[in-house]
């Protein structure tokens, strides 16, 4: 609603005037008597373009000019008085599509991209961000604001990029950061989805106009986490884990109202919510903590999601509208068990059948019962440095599914997942939370984990769920890395059993699995013999080539530690054998053939013991130095190389491992850097200092 807002923000918006801020245009509002309309707008569709200087990322590219198109109905939104701009609110638009280019010898990915107008608290700084893992890349500067009421037209032009401290160091150029390396504009079309009628300074009445096909919203039911907040502990129990909850805040993106009858009913949705922690270098994103599911009931009309909620609610969510439930809510601890639901068809027996989907007698609650369960070594900071933290929720819905079905193209069932970062205090129980940055809506938690590559898995497309395969390499030494694979399963009924990658025999050490804990069994919990799912470590098999993960299959155990929905599993090892292309299998628990994905897995051949390291120097204006002495210093060897008249060098036979490379001289000033010699390296690049 824009009452609270208005009540906050009339005051100055309208002292402000025409010249008093560059985001604000028009004329001199009266300080009081003021009328008219003010309407808060979201972008429903348009077009950033950035234009970027690569060469002054040390890149081997010129300007480049990258246009993105604006997700549809994004949350980036303005208010406007009597078709007047007075200024942008919080909030964030997606950007699709994607560029890359070479920085040295890393890479830089435009991609997964959001431009973002910030909190006023963080400065309200308009920036470029990145959608997975927060970090922002660009401040944007100097940009000017132009609003044509006619086409419902905003403008941004003129803004310059500004580079980050956090790019810069992740670029390894520290001394670019504050630098201008572009300019980025959008041309946009805005959509009102709230207003409000003020007379003489005060509001009168509010409006939140229903949505329709016709303004772009998503045909059928599109439920999805609009927000999580609140993260927090609830109980513990046994002295070793703690039972957490999020709250999670519904937003119905769809043109029709989604079912949401309470039970007895079993048309409504459940909300299950999980845990991940990614490690200090992040060579490994692990799922710690997993939750029962909350069976929602009666839905309300807010308008989280600045939507424009039709107003309706109750046994139904209305189109645009949100439902909020918070933290306390969501750890129950009357939460019902996830074994009882089908993730892909939604369906799930009536809590008043002969196999009740929420039915709590016959057992007694402990503080962890039904909550996020986690286990208190995996939350201690002291043992975690460094680690960062992300909180899922996840709805699931058979509405969505029977909409799939009566209307193929509108299956809106795979967007249904949002995650958040937090910061963990404490190293024992109680534990507390702090929300890092927004909510990344529509996207599972695995999406945060840096420097990955994510491979999705559909075996039985219309049949059945999704899942993905992410895995990461990372070089522990010169000849030596660590293999690190995640299957994510996010609403594929049939499960996961197994899972195999190529290897080279003798080769492999520290084999490893990891799961989340699973809950104990509970009466009518919807197990075989309400014993709950296995916590039973998968086996590891190495022969013919191949390294396997299996649990039990569906025949020998069907309570097995399989991956079932809304969990994710990891394998990993260690290997001598440098990383290649290859196919890995996944198998399937309850039914299917297995299906093969690619991968990054160690290959055949030995590497070779000494590499061969080349680049050149040159001063500020980029031209070649001679006669300059190059060093390279390792942890015992220090090496010398002359450049030539050009300015080029050559190291031979150097072994691998960490070195410093710099440049010895009288004339000029040069940087050191760190480099990590694995293979033939040739396009260094040593630039005098100004």
């Amino acid at each position: 609603m824009l009452k609270p807002i208005l009540i906050a923000l009339l005051p100055f918006l309208f002292l402000f005037n025409g010249g008093s801020d560059a985001l604000l245009s028009g004329g001199n509002p009266k300080p009081d008597g003021y009328s008219g309309t003010l309407e808060k707008m979201l972008v429903e569709s348009g077009t950033v373009s950035m234009r970027v200087d690569l060469s002054k990322l040390n890149s081997k590219g010129g300007v480049v000019n990258i246009d993105m198109p604006a997700k549809a109905n994004s949350f980036f939104t303005i208010l406007v008085f009597n078709d007047e701009l007075r200024g942008p609110n919080p909030g964030s638009m997606d950007l699709e599509g994607s560029f890359s280019a070479g920085v040295g010898r890393s890479a830089i990915a435009f991609n997964d991209l959001v431009l973002e107008n910030q909190a006023w608290e963080d400065g309200g700084d308009l920036v470029i961000r990145s959608s997975r893992t927060g970090t922002v890349y660009f401040r944007i500067e100097g940009q000017e604001y132009i609003y044509n009421p006619m086409i419902r037209g905003l403008v941004i032009s003129n803004g310059r990029l500004v580079v980050t401290d956090a790019f810069a160091a992740s670029l390894g150029r520290k001394d670019i950061a504050g630098s201008t390396v572009g300019t980025i504009g959008m041309d946009a079309r805005m959509r009102t989805i709230e207003s409000s009628q003020i007379v003489d300074g005060e509001v009168r009445s509010e409006d939140m106009p229903a949505m329709a096909p016709s303004a772009g919203t998503i045909p059928g039911p599109d439920v999805i986490v609009g927000d999580l907040s609140g993260l927090a502990q609830f109980g513990s129990s046994s002295g070793t884990q703690v039972g957490l909850a999020v709250a999670t805040d519904s937003c119905n993106f769809g043109t029709e109202n989604l079912h949401w009858q309470a039970n007895p009913s079993n048309d409504h949705p459940v909300i299950p919510q999980n845990l991940y922690r990614m490690s200090a270098n992040g060579d490994r994103m692990e799922q710690i903590g997993q939750s029962n599911v909350k069976h929602a009931f009666t839905a309300l009309t807010n308008n989280i999601c600045g939507l424009g909620c039709n107003g309706v609610g109750g046994s139904n969510l209305g189109s645009g509208c949100s439902d909020p439930y918070s933290a306390s809510l969501n750890a129950g601890p009357n939460l019902g068990s996830r074994a009882w639901i089908n993730p892909f068809t939604g369906a799930f027996p009536r809590n008043d059948s002969a196999t009740p989907n929420n039915n709590h007698s016959g057992h007694s609650h402990t503080g962890t019962s039904h909550r996020i369960l986690v286990e208190i070594n995996d939350l201690n900071t002291s043992m975690n440095a460094g680690a960062t933290y992300y909180a899922e929720g996840q709805y699931i819905t058979p509405h969505e599914y029977s909409w799939c079905q009566s209307h193929p193209g509108e299956c809106n069932m795979y967007n249904n997942v949002s995650y958040r970062q937090y910061s963990v205090n404490g190293t024992t129980s109680p534990f507390s939370f702090s929300p890092v940055g927004s909510t990344v809506r529509t996207k599972p938690a695995i999406m945060a984990w840096t420097g990955a590559t994510i491979v999705d898995l559909q075996p039985a497309p219309g049949t059945d769920g999704i899942a993905s395969v992410a895995y990461k390499v990372t070089q522990l030494g010169p000849n030596l890395w660590h293999y690190e694979y995640a299957i994510y399963n996010q609403n594929l009924d049939r499960g996961i059993q197994s899972f195999s990658v190529p290897v080279t025999s003798g080769d492999i050490t520290n084999i490893g699995f990891h799961a989340p804990p699973q809950h104990p069994g509970w009466a009518n919990d919807g197990t075989v013999g309400n014993a709950g799912f296995s916590s039973q470590p998968w086996a590891t098999d190495q022969s013919g080539g191949a390294l396997t993960w299996s649990s039990e299959t569906f025949a020998q155990n069907p309570n097995a530690n399989a991956i079932r929905w809304g969990t994710t599993y990891n394998f990993r090892f260690d290997s001598t054998h440098a990383p290649v292309t290859a196919t890995a299998t996944v198998g399937f628990y309850k039914t299917g053939a297995p299906v093969t994905v690619t991968v990054q897995a160690p290959s055949a051949s030995v590497p070779p013991s000494t590499y061969t390291v080349s680049g050149r120097v040159v001063n500020s204006s980029g031209m070649g130095v001679g006669y300059e002495r190059v060093y390279l210093t390792g942890d015992v060897i220090r090496l010398g190389a002359m450049t030539n008249p050009f300015g080029y060098f050559t190291f031979s036979n150097v072994s691998g491992g960490n070195y410093t490379i710099g440049v010895s001289s009288r004339r000029y000033t040069y940087p050191s850097s760190q480099i990590v010699v694995s293979d033939n390296i040739s396009d260094i690049l040593i630039t005098a200092n100004p």
